[in-house]
């Protein structure tokens, strides 16, 4: 039973969530579609973490995807909301592929450094080109969604959060598919003793760049999706540090373990930081840290084990 209910409660969540969606007030729903979207590229950070190698600068791809859509609809006059989704997960998952010859190498402290140093560099090249945009960035028009353009903005948010949520879904399926493999079960083997995984024969390296590779493409797809809900892509959004940090903050809470974790923990952020910065325009950073640490003191696992923390206090009691 507790294996059908595992199966089944990613679909009844996203069913439940597509529903709320439309009774949902304008700016919850813009907070869920910038959620989502970074739930999908930490979910990329997770397949990273599961392998012991932590990534600070996320936003590297994250960017690439926001600015693919952009200049997609300016310089190849696509629309649709599917192709250019597709397109930043592809041109993303190729800078991936392709870095990972020279990331696969590193490990530790080399490894996330290499990932912000390199994150800086296309920060750096992006605000330097006039042609990126510089500093302003591009906006972004409306997409289409299967040959459909809504005329009223709200229901052009609602059609974006649907596509969201199946994409996200699949995601989650796909993700557990690909840790359920022979290749995803390394991730633990190359966390633990690489050296043990290399006498059994498996290739750590190239687990290390398919790994990359996938993580580049959910990052890709994420800032693909934030472009288009926000209607504007910059460079600082987008590939600063200051992104990364929320990508990482994000993966911190989400934890290594579950792979809806990172979806929620992504919703909770977003409502935590903007009801701080409410309540304390000035101070809101200093709530936000504060919740981190708390987080990382009680549930060291990510948000979701304090369910669990929970449920064994009243089986004790």
């Amino acid at each position: 039973m507790s294996g059908r209910l595992s199966a089944w409660l990613p679909a009844a969540l996203a069913l439940l969530v597509l529903a709320s969606a439309f009774i949902a007030p304008g700016w919850l729903l813009n907070h869920a579609i910038f959620a989502f979207a970074r739930g999908l590229a930490v979910l990329g950070l997770v397949l990273l973490w599961r392998a012991g190698l932590v990534s600070l600068g996320g936003a590297l791809y994250f960017g690439l995807g926001g600015y693919t859509v952009a200049l997609l609809q300016r310089q190849a006059g696509i629309s649709d909301a599917l192709l250019l989704i597709a397109g930043a997960a592809a041109v993303s998952g190729f800078a991936g592929f392709l870095l990972g010859y020279l990331l696969k190498r590193y490990r530790g402290i080399f490894f996330a450094m290499m990932n912000l140093a390199l994150s800086m560099i296309a920060y750096g090249a992006v605000v330097k080109n006039s042609a990126l945009g510089s500093t302003d960035g591009f906006g972004i028009a409306q997409p289409l969604f299967f040959g459909v353009q809504f005329a009223e903005p709200h229901r052009a948010k609602l059609a974006l959060f649907a596509v969201l949520v199946v994409v996200s879904y699949a995601a989650v399926h796909l993700a557990r598919a690909y840790l359920g493999s022979t290749l995803g079960w390394m991730a633990t083997g190359i966390r633990d003793n690489e050296i043990r995984v290399e006498y059994l024969g498996y290739p750590v390296e190239r687990a290390i760049q398919v790994k990359y590779t996938l993580s580049a493409v959910l990052g890709g797809a994420g800032g693909a999706f934030l472009a288009m809900g926000l209607g504007q892509v910059d460079p600082d959004s987008m590939f600063n540090w200051i992104a990364s940090g929320e990508l990482l903050f994000v993966m911190i809470l989400a934890g290594p373990s579950n792979m809806l974790a990172p979806f929620v923990a992504s919703f909770f952020f977003e409502l935590l930081r903007t009801y701080a910065l409410e309540i304390a325009p000035r101070a809101w950073q200093f709530i936000v840290g504060a919740t981190l640490v708390l987080l990382i003191f009680f549930a060291p696992n990510g948000l979701l084990s304090l369910f669990s923390r929970m449920r064994g206090l009243r089986r004790r009691s």
